[in-house]
């Protein structure tokens, strides 16, 4: 130790290794919420520049059908029968809350069907599907 020094205080504390941390714990949440957000990527159909029909209201539920068959709420896989409950509870909380059905293009017909006649069943009318815009 150097003369005088002994039983002094630290005028300054050196926090970058703190700062560098918290940074690193900032990234590390932004990519692992993002990458939860984006959900399930399809190849949706294209269609016509006519605008949507669906008015607008809270968020709509988003229910996708992927090429394979799979049914999804939002991000969540979920059976036709766990779909059908699902929705109804969230009719009855919001009976004017529109729902997106989005179909791969490569999907089997009958998978989107079902679920547009699951919503014709539980009295949802606010129905859309969701396409991609068409190219000129």
């Amino acid at each position: 130790m150097q003369a005088g020094t002994k039983g002094k205080a630290y005028d300054d504390i050196n926090v970058t290794p703190m700062v560098d941390l918290y940074l690193v714990l900032l990234l590390i949440f932004i990519i692992m919420t993002t990458v939860g957000v984006q959900g399930l990527k399809v190849h949706l159909p294209k269609s016509s520049n006519a605008p949507s029909l669906l008015k607008k209201h809270s968020k709509p539920l988003a229910i996708t059908v992927t090429h394979d068959g799979q049914i999804l709420l939002d991000t969540a896989p979920v059976s036709l029968a766990d779909l059908q409950t699902k929705l109804q509870s969230a009719h009855a909380a919001d009976p004017d809350a529109p729902v997106i059905v989005r179909g791969d293009s490569a999907a089997q017909y009958q998978g989107i069907i079902d679920v547009i006649n699951l919503c014709a069943k539980l009295g949802i009318t606010e129905v859309g599907l969701a396409t991609k815009a068409h190219d000129k």
